[in-house]
């Protein structure tokens, strides 16, 4: 947090000529948990005492969606200025506001600011008209749940994907492009939107995958066409991996926290540069333990440190930054086509398919004939049950399951079976539904194939 705190100021006077003291330089902790960076701030005496309370009571910005988390942010941060104005009076911290700050994104029209607390409502009202020059924070991660079994999707904001589509996907050349919808690369987007048309800076301390990632090409093509700097600190970690790469990625940087790469990452808006941005990177090195990579980022303090450790990264035109690929392989027959389903297809095969899905194959697929009927029937036994519980609440418009009805030892949900059984369709057992199948390419198998 230091680290990044003492970076944004070295950039902002570098790039901007301005200083966190000035006048209208607004700073926002976007999702503050409990308040580490804006107090930090308020300690680190980047902030001077002329302009504490200017900047305390106008200018430094929090949200935060957890009830608990804010009022422990709320104590932090005005702990941390009473510290250093221990003459004044009790000033509560103003600038912090319950909300979801995704939801800050949307149209207007879809955006109810009425919550029933009027000063957090006139709070939120308050922030979205500042001048955001600063937006820094370590945003939340996650892709989404990983079955519907789970029963906890990642919530819906229209507008702010749609932003997505329109930039980091339509950039991308992947295939699979969900990962882009991930919370931390929301984030950035919403950053990247938000800030003051003026210019600023985003710094984030996230997930680090976006560095090399197939999918995350548009993300790395669109950043670098929207901002007139980037500065990236590679911290390593990524403990998904095995064997000797794991090792060398070394220690995970939050600890049991997190299983992902971690990069710290300043992205510079100047409007007035039109050029694609300049990239400076810096990989913390092989073999590292946690407490090694802390230290060597308390010994270099600022991003400004660095200046000699910096590379300059030359992006190549599929957005690679890192490795770069084989153009090579441009000049190769595809093996499927670039789009499903086309009549006149340049590629070795004419036809892409995923074969057989069944999004529950712990259920469908059995070496024993005889265990696989037994499952299936379980499954439909219990789909039925709920089906005819359902069936009482008919009267209402919007029936759905319960959270009792997620059990994965008795069924696999999908969104299909829910719809399915939302609607009081019948799913019957199906005895000529047992195929011989090939599992996983060349395990030979029982498949209810239904």
């Amino acid at each position: 947090v230091d680290f990044m705190l003492h970076s944004v100021a070295d950039v902002l006077k570098a790039e901007f000529g301005r200083n966190l003291s000035d006048e209208n330089i607004h700073i926002l902790d976007p999702f503050t948990g409990t308040g580490t960076f804006m107090t930090r701030l308020l300690q680190s005496n980047l902030i001077s005492n002329k302009a504490l309370e200017r900047k305390y009571t106008k200018e430094l910005h929090a949200n935060e969606i957890v009830l608990l988390a804010y009022y422990i942010a709320s104590i932090n941060i005005e702990n941390a200025y009473h510290e250093r104005t221990p003459d004044k009076p009790y000033q509560p911290f103003e600038g912090i506001c319950l909300t979801d700050t995704f939801q800050l994104g949307e149209r207007k029209d879809e955006l109810d600011l009425n919550d029933g607390f009027v000063d957090n409502t006139k709070r939120v009202r308050a922030q979205r008209k500042a001048p955001l020059r600063i937006i820094i924070g370590n945003p939340p991660y996650s892709v989404g749940q990983k079955s519907a079994n789970d029963n906890a999707p990642n919530q819906r904001y229209p507008n702010l994907e749609e932003r997505i589509e329109e930039t980091y996907v339509i950039e991308s050349t992947a295939t699979n492009k969900n990962s882009l919808y991930d919370s931390y690369i929301k984030a950035f987007r919403w950053a990247s939107d938000r800030l003051d048309p003026q210019g600023g800076i985003v710094a984030f301390v996230s997930n680090g995958a976006w560095l090399d990632g197939n999918a995350m090409d548009g993300f790395r093509k669109t950043i670098q066409e929207e901002f007139s700097a980037i500065y990236v600190f590679n911290l390593r970690g990524n403990q998904r991996t095995s064997g000797e790469l794991s090792r060398r990625e070394g220690g995970k940087i939050f600890g049991s926290g997190s299983r992902t790469p971690i990069a710290i990452t300043l992205l510079v808006k100047k409007p007035a540069q039109q050029s694609p941005a300049t990239i400076y990177y810096h990989d913390i090195g092989d073999y590292l333990t946690r407490e090694q990579k802390l230290e060597i980022i308390r010994g270099f303090g600022s991003i400004s440190a660095m200046r000699d450790t910096l590379t300059i990264l030359k992006p190549n035109k599929y957005g690679d930054w890192i490795n770069h690929r084989d153009e090579g392989f441009e000049e190769l027959i595809p093996l499927a086509p670039d789009e499903k389903f086309t009549l006149d297809p340049h590629s070795f095969f004419t036809v892409c398919s995923n074969g057989v899905k069944t999004q529950r194959d712990a259920w469908c697929y059995n070496s024993s004939e005889p265990a696989l009927a037994a499952n299936i029937q379980k499954t439909l036994d219990y789909y039925d049950q709920w089906r005819e519980k359902l069936i009482t609440l008919s009267g209402s418009k919007n029936r759905s399951l319960p959270p009792e009805a997620y059990d994965s030892t008795q069924i696999s949900w999908t969104h299909a079976l829910k719809t399915d059984v939302v609607r009081d369709r019948e799913n019957a057992y199906d005895a000529d539904g047992i195929r011989s199948a090939l599992y996983r390419p060349f395990f030979r198998q029982h498949l209810y194939f239904n």
